[in-house]
């Protein structure tokens, strides 16, 4: 399927997003800028970009940012490799790969969000332990692939001990249910559904009881934010722009969370209150030591290259530090 036809498909299935913009046209007489942003409106993560949009810090730089709902964090990246959006943020096991293709269509600029813990696996009666999943049959897929290993590795064991299938989130449930699987390991909300399905079943561990969440203090595979190379490099003050609306949203997240919840519950379909409800669980990381921030999740993919390249699932180990760029990142207070 052609890169367009995606996207398109993916904004076509969201309109609801474009309908709560009834002033957009309003915006771009008043001369701003359209910048087009690669997200999901079903993870939480993606808050501190919804409710910068919301509030107008982005207009606030002259950037009139619309959302084009993509849902899986390959096809973000493509859609900012050909020039369909301009700045996404997306799973970093995506990100990770496209390096390791040699793909320099884009700058990693910043995290602004992070959820340990809102990540593992839930198996079914009987199985006690991750040890007892040798020979069974797992379910995960990307980055809750990378917390299976680490529990995995933990249990002095690898995917090669299991019988491993790779299987989309929403198909978890009703596998571990029917016992087509004995264990999946997946991320919330997801993870709340087979503990659902299976309500006798057992939690195996989350990402928190893995080497990466022990030695970065992160998920993991969380988040990180892209930028088109192109606009960066031609456009810096549309990528000044982008970065200081984003790192603001996420620092209004943090001080306004009740705020936040209210003006963005709507993308999610969720009411405020449980908009809220979620919002607790996750880590929200704005404009307050964010250059020690990225240097961290700067090491925490060069360490999960490593791991993923060790497993053969990249050809080659990429250094994340030739994708940084923060020369339009606004300075420090």
């Amino acid at each position: 399927m052609r890169l367009g036809t995606v996207v398109r498909r993916f904004v076509l299935a969201s309109a609801f997003v474009a309908g709560s913009f009834a002033t957009r046209g309003d915006l771009r007489a008043q001369g701003l800028q359209t910048v087009n942003f690669a997200g999901s409106v079903t993870w939480i993560g993606q808050v501190p970009i919804l409710v910068a949009i919301e509030k107008g810090f982005f207009r606030e730089h002259g950037l009139d940012v619309q959302v084009q709902v993509i849902a899986n964090s390959a096809d973000r990246i493509r859609a900012v490799a050909a020039g369909s959006a301009m700045f996404s943020n997306l799973g970093r096991v995506a990100v990770i790969s496209e390096m390791a293709r040699g793909n320099e269509a884009f700058y990693i600029f910043a995290n602004v969000d992070d959820s340990p813990g809102q990540e593992g696996c839930w198996a079914r009666p009987g199985i006690q332990s991750i040890k007892d999943l040798r020979g069974k049959s797992v379910a995960a897929n990307s980055s809750a692939e990378i917390t299976l290993m680490g529990l995995l590795a933990e249990g002095g064991m690898a995917l090669k001990d299991l019988e491993y299938r790779n299987l989309p989130g929403s198909e978890m449930a009703p596998a571990l249910s029917h016992g087509d699987v004995e264990a999946a390991c997946v991320w919330q909300p997801l993870l709340d559904r087979l503990k659902q399905a299976v309500p006798t079943g057992k939690l195996l561990g989350t990402d928190k009881d893995t080497a990466i969440y022990k030695r970065f203090g992160t998920m993991a595979a969380g988040d990180i934010v892209i930028i088109s190379r192109k606009v960066a490099d031609t456009q810096p003050e549309i990528a000044r722009g982008i970065a200081a609306g984003l790192l603001k949203g996420a620092d209004f997240t943090n001080s306004n969370p009740e705020e936040t919840a209210k003006a963005v519950a709507s993308y999610f379909r969720q009411s405020p209150e449980q908009m809220l409800e979620a919002i607790k669980g996750f880590q929200f990381f704005g404009s307050a030591g964010w250059p020690e921030h990225l240097r961290k999740h700067q090491e925490q993919m060069k360490y999960l290259a490593a791991l993923l390249h060790e497993a053969g699932k990249i050809p080659t180990a990429p250094d994340a530090d030739r994708w940084v760029n923060t020369s339009f990142v606004p300075k420090a207070q």
